[in-house]
């Protein structure tokens, strides 16, 4: 059964972009060099904005400047960052001003992923320098969502990660959930859960409405 919206919101990595190596690499030196165990990161770091994941693995820290520290290290690192196959793909199929991204990362980082991978940008844009809550609070899709000039009971979010799906659903919005860097269990509370995003097609309906299918069975 296809889903039927007005506008597509796009988290950035882990669904248009794999960053996860560079992801990985950049907490794994911040962590060791303040003293703290990876694993309290690596199970939570997914769609959540640097600066909260901080403040709750080492509260003693400025979990603020720390955050712009690694993000200032980490905005200009490509090694290994590719688009996932498929996004291209699948962003040229949507009308100009329909879809949008909504990242937890900061401008300059979703800058430089957009244009090493070659992936259109978006004619808005919302990064964790627009909000004072991210996910899973709801603000980014809700910003993403009027700067579309929509509801969110309109969109559509493509996400990856269990902070993302619940700060779309609490803005009001459906949710496409690719496992790229969660189980599918993890998701499992999206509309729909796919294992690739290159599965993923959009048409165009005569009333105008984006009808979004998957070219494989819901995992």
């Amino acid at each position: 059964m296809p889903l039927t919206c007005d506008a597509i919101i796009f988290d950035l990595d882990g669904v248009l972009v794999d960053s996860n190596a560079i992801s990985e690499r950049h907490w794994k030196q911040w962590a060791e060099a303040r003293g703290v165990a990876y694993e309290k990161i690596a199970t939570s770091h997914h769609g959540r904005p640097t600066a909260e994941i901080i403040q709750d693995v080492a509260p003693h820290l400025d979990a603020e400047a720390e955050a712009q520290r690694k993000e200032g290290r980490e905005a200009t690192d490509t090694e290994g960052l590719r688009a996932f196959a498929g996004a291209a793909a699948l962003i040229e199929e949507l009308p100009d001003g329909r879809w949008t991204i909504a990242t937890s990362g900061r401008y300059r980082t979703a800058m430089t992923r957009l244009s090493h991978t070659g992936l259109p940008q978006p004619e808005t844009l919302v990064t964790a320098d627009d909000v004072e809550q991210g996910k899973p609070a709801p603000d980014p899709y809700l910003l993403a969502a009027e700067r579309l000039g929509m509801e969110p009971e309109q969109c559509v979010v493509f996400e990856d990660a269990p902070a993302g799906v619940e700060a779309a659903q609490r803005a009001g919005a459906q949710v496409v959930a690719v496992a790229s860097t969660n189980a599918p269990d993890a998701l499992a509370a999206a509309e729909v859960v796919v294992s690739r995003l290159a599965a993923v097609r959009v048409m165009l309906s005569e009333n105008g409405a984006l009808r979004i299918r998957w070219a494989e069975e819901a995992v």
